[in-house]
């Protein structure tokens, strides 16, 4: 058996007893248990990276959220990533963020949960990483302490081997320097495999020479792409994805998916889920960025997309211009006669 069988191997028995522990503990409670183990699983799986609805209050809609989930699961999405970036999981307090996932967990509804817990501390990192273990989620997915801008290597794997010292559930590395300001190299990760519940990594610097160093100091972890423009790459690595454009286009992402796992050509479906994109872009134009916007254009597009509530934002986003919402109701509509 060579070494990184061996190794693969202890991370996998390390986690499978770290979750029957955990499950055992929320059948006591009983809490929502994990949809699977992260190490058993195909790495090739999707994940959307979840858009977070407000009611008009600015508190999360639980109500909305569930019937996110619904959809996207119909679509044929593999799990959801709630309170990420996308998720605006900074603006919540850590209070709210238990909240939030606890109301999400009573229906999963099939998927996989990934949770963002990282913080710019190490003692409320922990924290919410162990609620999270604890209420449903699969895995978590922390950031490196962003306040600190361009810090050493060791430094960050010093925060994270304090981080590994009490959670002893999944755990994945989230690598997006150009919003936390912490870019690494893949020695980074290198150091980390060294922790049997360290199960992959997040990448969304879309850089294609950096994910293929990630994937080469991890090997045999499950190395996402964050951007769609890696997609292709990630999948010809056996691994998935977690995107934020997986809220309006899951159905075209999960094509894609579909036809990597039948052993069939996926340009086909890549070409239809861009195709489906530059639609979108087109009929948007150039008024809202081609089709981005931000949070607030997003959300918007969600709530017509699904026909649900779920559009406001919290500052510092601002609310859609109202002379912007008509030509999003018509990219919409376009986009959902795409074919």
């Amino acid at each position: 058996m060579t070494e990184e069988n061996t190794v693969n191997l202890n991370r996998r028995t390390f986690v499978g007893m770290s979750i029957a522990a955990a499950a055992a503990t929320k059948v006591m409670a009983k809490a929502p248990k994990p949809t699977i183990d992260p190490l058993k699983a195909p790495r090739n799986r999707f994940w959307v990276a979840a858009l977070s609805p407000l009611n008009s209050r600015g508190d999360f809609d639980n109500g909305a959220n569930d019937a996110m989930l619904a959809a996207w699961k119909e679509a044929g999405a593999d799990g959801v990533l709630l309170l990420g970036t996308t998720g605006a999981g900074q603006s919540f307090s850590v209070a709210e963020r238990k909240r939030i996932l606890e109301n999400a967990s009573r229906n999963k509804h099939g998927l996989d949960f990934i949770v963002g817990t990282g913080t710019a501390n190490i003692a409320e990192t922990i924290e919410l990483s162990k609620h999270a273990a604890d209420n449903g989620a699969d895995s978590v997915l922390i950031v490196p302490p962003y306040y600190e801008k361009n810090p050493k290597g060791e430094g960050v794997v010093a925060y994270f081997d304090q981080v590994f010292a009490q959670i002893k559930t999944p755990v994945r590395y989230y690598h997006i320097p150009r919003t936390t300001g912490v870019p690494v190299d893949a020695s980074v990760f290198k150091a980390l495999t060294k922790y049997p519940n360290f199960v992959g990594v997040k990448d969304s610097n879309g850089d294609a020479a950096e994910y293929e160093k990630i994937v080469a100091a991890a090997p045999g972890l499950n190395v996402l792409t964050g951007t769609d423009n890696l997609l292709e790459a990630s999948l010809g690595h056996g691994n998935g994805c977690i995107l934020a454009s997986g809220n309006i286009y899951a159905k075209y992402i999960a094509e894609v998916f579909k036809a990597n796992r039948a052993g069939q050509d996926i340009k086909p479906a890549l070409a239809r889920l861009q195709g489906a994109q530059s639609a979108y872009r087109t009929a948007m134009g150039a008024q809202a960025g081609g089709g981005g916007g931000g949070e607030a254009v997003n959300k918007y597009a969600l709530s017509k997309f699904l026909g649900i509530d779920c559009a406001y934002v919290r500052p510092p986003a601002v609310p859609v211009a109202d002379d912007l919402k008509p030509k999003i109701q018509a990219a919409i509509e376009h986009l959902k006669t795409y074919a």
